[in-house]
């Protein structure tokens, strides 16, 4: 008999630009916050860096929000960053087919500076540009 341990205990976060309610489930099957396509999968962290990121690159939306979530089911390992572009997960980002549970959203936190916002819209140009921004579903 196999255990089955948690990958991360949390907590966990979600930044996107949409309003969300306490209580509300976030589900898979939605437009991609940063491309033009539905997901079968929602994605999440358990850093507050790569949540902001999700905030500030969110295409949808004027005002960023970053939600503390629940995973309602099972999750994986985000296949788009681990060990594609940061090996072994130090972004503690992940993927569920089930919904995450909206349980608070953090009232302040500290953007990236507009520097770093910047060289990170170029970079994910540059990606696209090689056909290399690709998000594997």
């Amino acid at each position: 008999m196999t255990e089955h341990k948690p990958l991360d205990a949390g907590p966990f976060f979600h930044g996107t630009k949409a309003d969300l309610k306490l209580g509300e489930l976030l589900v898979p099957r939605r437009m991609s916050n940063y491309q033009d396509q539905a997901l079968s999968h929602i994605y999440f962290t358990a850093t507050l860096d790569a949540a902001k990121w999700g905030a500030e690159l969110a295409q949808n939306g004027e005002q960023e929000h970053i939600y503390l979530v629940e995973p309602t089911g099972d999750f994986e390992n985000d296949p788009n960053l681990t060990d594609k572009r940061f090996p072994g997960n130090p972004t503690r980002s992940y993927r569920s087919t089930s919904p995450l549970k909206i349980v608070a959203e953090l009232g302040k936190w500290e953007r990236h500076s507009d520097e770093q916002i910047a060289a990170m819209y170029a970079a994910l140009e540059k990606l696209t540009t090689e056909g290399k921004n690709v998000i594997e579903d």
